[in-house]
């Protein structure tokens, strides 16, 4: 299975971007969908998680409400919508599924069960 992360770009500080990601051959409303990033020599990171509903999100404390996760289970897809974005949210974003994970697991990347490609986002002037 793999998940098919796109979106990404060259944004300017203080704009928007929404990404995409696509996980075509799973039972898509069984997973928990994430999403992780890695800046350039930084550690990999939790950026925020849905969970199989939709009813429930988990974001890092360092997003402060400009960041938004949703999912549409007819169409297999999860996003993140990035708002008012800055030049430390440049990063390779990474989408992730996890079929049986509990609330306290959503932000370890080892507890998932597929990740995607990753994309670029670019936040420069």
């Amino acid at each position: 299975v793999q998940l098919q992360a796109s979106g990404g770009g060259q944004v300017q500080p203080g704009g928007s971007v929404r990404l995409s990601c696509a996980a075509p051959g799973i039972t898509f409303r069984s997973y928990t969908m994430g999403w992780f990033r890695q800046a350039p020599g930084k550690d990999r990171e939790f950026v925020g998680a849905s969970s199989r509903s939709g009813y429930t999100s988990d974001y890092a404390d360092f997003m402060k409400g400009r960041f938004t996760i949703s999912r549409d289970n007819a169409k297999n897809t999860v996003y993140l919508q990035m708002n008012s974005l800055k030049p430390e949210d440049m990063a390779v974003y990474y989408c992730v599924g996890g079929r049986s994970l509990i609330m306290s697991s959503m932000r370890r990347w080892d507890a998932y069960d597929y990740w995607g490609q990753g994309t670029l986002v670019t936040v420069s002037s």
